[in-house]
């Protein structure tokens, strides 16, 4: 704000000079220009010389009158300015009045550099209050939520440049709170859930070490009690297995918390967009998109723009760079859309795995990785009534996305 102010000022400065040169110039020409009544005189003169006779003084602007020499001798007095003119061989005095008023011309110049003053000065003005001066109250909120502070919300503006973002901002600050709030809630539930099933497993633990030192310690002599105490070993361990089974599955199931909005959407804006960013992305790798008949599909664009950039990440992370091509086609009431990139290094028989979590092909080599992402691919496409499946076609992988129609 404060340098954009230093340049209002330095406008202003510079205006100021610029007005007081050009009147300085405007009135040293003025100065030094030729006078209209020496014009005037010279025209009158020649016209004498042609004509020999006086000649009408109406339409010259600066002559007062026109005499020819007498016997008088007051030929050289008057209270007017005047020039003596010898003209075929006689004496006239041209009497004149002498202007130098160029204020109209000047006038001019010093409005039309007011109206370019005010009017850049106005321009400045109003980017300072409807521009700068909101953005810069928007300055300090990407820090704010950086260090967690997420409780004050971004006051809205009717501002048409900055409204928008201003919105946009505070849904980023509204999502970073809720998912803040949604982990905290999360790890207080997987705490509770583990000391819990902690306690429960204490249980049947205690039982089978019971179990497993009377047989080691031969208290049980009996082949059927020998038996049944192994079969109280199997049954406390199934209960243990069942609880281990309860923590894994919901640590499976809490690993990210999907917030989808079906409802119908045009396939265009969403593959359009897909395109433009990765064609401008990959320069070094052959990109195309088939051409595709426009539909209405049922979901939420922005996940299936999630979905499809997560399978061209993992195109261009696992494909040898020569080429990834979009291609579609339609199948009963779905539209798929195939994502093919070449050089794929993956095993067959590890396809199957490539949608659950955590899980990761062994050509990953050394690129950094979570396995996370075909599997919640699976997990939005199913969210949206639709599906996405993998396969190998002559050394291609191809990851078809299946989109139901609206």
């Amino acid at each position: 704000m404060k340098s954009f102010d230093r340049l209002i000022v330095i406008f202003l400065l510079i205006a100021a000079v610029m007005f007081a040169a050009v009147n300085i110039v405007l009135s040293s020409s003025a100065n030094g220009s030729v006078q209209l009544h020496n014009v005037e005189v010279n025209r009158i003169s020649h016209e004498i010389e042609h004509t020999g006779a006086i000649p009408d003084i109406s339409p010259f602007g600066t002559i007062l009158g026109i005499y020819e020499q007498d016997e008088s001798s007051a030929f050289f007095e008057s209270d007017n300015e005047y020039v003596i003119r010898e003209i075929n061989g006689k004496l006239y005095r041209i009497e004149y009045e002498e202007r130098h008023d160029n204020s109209r011309y000047v006038l001019f110049v010093n409005i039309a550099l007011g109206m370019f003053t005010a009017a850049v000065t106005g321009l400045l003005i109003f980017v300072r209050f409807r521009i700068i001066k909101p953005f810069a109250k928007m300055t300090d909120l990407p820090f704010e939520i950086a260090k967690g502070n997420l409780t004050t919300p971004l006051k809205e503006s009717p501002n048409r440049y900055f409204g928008k973002f201003i919105w946009g901002l505070d849904m980023l600050r509204e999502s970073t709170e809720k998912s803040k709030r949604s982990e905290l809630e999360l790890q207080k539930e997987k705490k509770t859930m583990l000391m819990s099933l902690s306690h429960d497993i204490k249980t049947p633990l205690s039982a089978i070490k019971l179990y497993s030192a009377a047989l080691s310690k031969g208290i049980y002599t009996d082949a059927a009690k020998q038996k049944e105490t192994a079969d109280n070993i199997g049954a406390k361990a199934d209960e243990i297995e069942k609880l281990v089974n309860e923590i894994m599955r919901a640590q499976r199931d809490d690993i990210i918390h999907f917030d989808i909005k079906n409802d119908e959407f045009y396939l265009s804006p969403v593959i359009t967009g897909i395109c433009a960013y990765y064609r401008d992305r990959l320069t070094g790798t052959e990109f195309t998109c088939e051409e595709y008949g426009n539909c209405i599909l049922y979901g939420d664009p922005d996940r299936l723009t999630e979905v499809l950039q997560n399978i061209i990440e993992n195109a261009i992370k696992y494909g040898d760079g020569h080429y990834i091509r979009l291609t579609f086609s339609d199948e009963e009431d779905c539209r798929l859309i195939t994502v093919t990139n070449s050089g794929c290094t993956l095993p067959e028989q590890e396809l199957v795995h490539i949608f659950d979590s955590f899980k990761r092909g062994s050509n990953v080599g050394s690129k950094s990785g979570s396995g996370l992402g075909l599997y919640i691919c699976r997990q939005l496409m199913g969210a949206m009534k639709g599906d996405v499946f993998a396969e190998i076609q002559g050394g291609d992988m191809c990851v078809t996305v299946v989109c139901r129609k609206g």
